[in-house]
């Protein structure tokens, strides 16, 4: 059995010798096939899919991205089956397949946790799932998760810094950021050490390279400047901004869900897992699943599969 999660910029996969992440950003025709081709054997294994590509802006709508996903996978997995946000799998291009890959991750852990709070961030957003409430998860939306916290956009790697800032003070002046897109989280996570070089997987903003130093000369652009003018202190006052602000969002949003569904601990998965972990006194699903946290759809999904065989 092998499990496949189908993101607008990562395609993740979960085998027997564990998990494996491919940038792989749909709005560019980033061929799904292919990257899945190393992983068949004799095309007639098993495969659990989910997905979230469905929402990228190349498809003119949510069901014409599923279809392409669905046909895509099943060129080189004929019998892969497809979970939904019913918390069920089908054969076929369905509604209910869009943006499944949470559920799948909540379907997973809720027997193990069912009183806690996941927090699954990666480069691109940060779900938030309280897994006591699993019947009351099933169909949403993310427009709906949106509208009730289950979903913040913001992620380690691929979020533009001025979307969370409007300001910086630099040596003790406010000053206003461009709306330009000059540096990404990845960047701010990169020069305050949270991420490695290697970790920095999602394309630059520019297109060069994922060093400190090139970090810092895009983060000194987003106040319209060159790294000369504000020096490396003025850079990393903007990443520690950004820093403090996306830390803020995500762990209020985390604190409000847990009061309201009533939840105890706080389990973190995801490229952030360790960082939101500390500042959440919560458990790092990596110490626990090990590298499988950072791909956690994509082997919930398998686990989930390969449980139900029959659903």
């Amino acid at each position: 059995m092998i499990g496949i999660d189908v993101g607008g910029a990562n395609l993740k996969v979960a085998d027997g010798r564990g998990v494996h992440i491919h940038y792989c950003p749909l709005w560019t025709g980033a061929p799904i096939a292919d990257l899945l081709r190393p992983y068949a054997g004799t095309g007639n294994e098993p495969a659990a899919v989910v997905m979230s590509g469905e929402l990228a802006d190349c498809f003119d709508n949510k069901l014409q991205g599923i279809t392409f996903i669905v046909h895509a996978v099943r060129e080189v997995f004929p019998c892969a089956r497809f979970y939904g946000t019913d918390a069920a799998f089908h054969d076929g291009a369905l509604p209910v397949l869009a943006a499944a890959n949470w559920l799948a991750a909540a379907d997973y852990l809720r027997e193990k946790y069912p009183d806690a709070v996941l927090l699954d961030i990666g480069s691109t957003t940060a779900d938030i799932i309280p897994l006591a409430c699993f019947p009351a998860l099933r169909g949403l939306t993310d427009l709906a998760r949106l509208r009730k916290g289950y979903l913040v956009y913001t992620g380690m790697l691929r979020t533009p810094v001025a979307t969370l800032l409007s300001s910086v003070i630099l040596d003790g002046i406010r000053t206003p950021v461009s709306t330009e897109y000059f540096a990404a989280s990845a960047d701010a996570h990169l020069v305050l050490g949270h991420i490695t070089p290697a970790e920095y997987t999602c394309d630059t903003p520019d297109k060069k390279e994922k060093t400190r130093a090139a970090s810092l000369r895009r983060l000194a652009r987003v106040v319209c400047a060159d790294l000369a003018e504000i020096g490396e202190d003025g850079a990393l006052q903007i990443a520690q901004a950004f820093w403090d602000r996306q830390k803020e969002i995500v762990c209020n949003t985390v604190r409000r869900v847990k009061e309201e569904s009533g939840a105890s601990p706080v389990i973190v998965a995801g490229l952030g897992a360790a960082l939101f972990a500390r500042e959440l006194v919560g458990t790092d699903l990596n110490g626990v699943l090990g590298p499988v946290a950072d791909a956690l759809p994509a082997y919930a999904v398998r686990e989930v599969a390969s449980r139900n065989p029959g659903s």
